[in-house]
């Protein structure tokens, strides 16, 4: 697909990947929220537990975003085949290229402070590319698996999710284990989410091009004419 361009601007994200975004964003603070209490379940309430079902309650919001949460991903998937070439950063890296090192290096020392400026991208750059796909696309995935895995020891032997997820608690060993490594997922996902916010803010402000406001519009603009 063709890459809309106009005077300064060009366009980087299209409509359903800017929906994705938002969507995965509000799935992913619902999944953690509720991932924590269902590890650290609330104190007992007064009262028969079956009157109130809280905790009922905290698990299904926690298995719906979880639903919404890999059929968005499935829905990103797609439209990674069939969207522009932005729209395929999430999936793949361009590890063979001597530049996409020497500008993660830039980056980095960007970023801690040692390089006076930064160099301008129309997507991501390439620190911001990397941690995407480790984060999102990779740990994505890992989280699907072993979230289905564990929610097929509720829907049962020969469930949909038993016969497509349920391998891998006795290939990790038990139960637990899957648990455990589903648990520390979640604070992965968490110390990425407040990290993404607070480069999101830092870059719109001081770096050369749009960001906050290109995941609303769409739309990349630049501060400057220089290369």
């Amino acid at each position: 697909m063709q890459t809309e361009i106009k005077s300064g601007a060009i366009y980087v994200y299209e409509a359903p990947v800017r929906v994705w975004h938002w969507v995965n964003a509000l799935a992913i603070t619902l999944l953690a929220v509720t991932g924590y209490l269902v590890a650290n379940p609330l104190p007992t309430l007064p009262g028969e537990a079956s009157d109130h079902f809280l905790m009922g309650y905290i698990r299904f919001v926690h298995f719906a975003a979880a639903y919404i949460f890999a059929v968005a991903f499935l829905g990103r998937i797609y439209w990674a085949m069939v969207g522009n070439t932005y729209s395929r950063q999430l999936f793949k890296l361009p590890l063979l290229r001597l530049s996409f090192w020497q500008e993660l290096l830039h980056e980095i020392r960007w970023y801690a402070f040692l390089e006076r400026e930064p160099k301008k991208y129309a997507g991501h750059n390439p620190l911001a590319h990397l941690v995407m796909v480790a984060i999102i696309t990779v740990g994505g995935v890992v989280m699907i698996v072993t979230g289905f895995a564990l929610y097929a020891e509720q829907t049962g032997l020969g469930s949909w999710q038993d016969r497509l997820f349920g391998w891998l608690i006795p290939l990790m060993g038990q139960s637990m284990d899957v648990r455990s490594w589903h648990h520390w997922g979640m604070w992965v996902i968490v110390v990425f989410v407040m990290l993404h916010v607070y480069v999101a803010i830092r870059e719109d402000i001081v770096s050369r091009q749009s960001l906050i406001s290109t995941m609303i519009s769409g739309w990349r603009t630049f501060k400057d004419d220089r290369p």
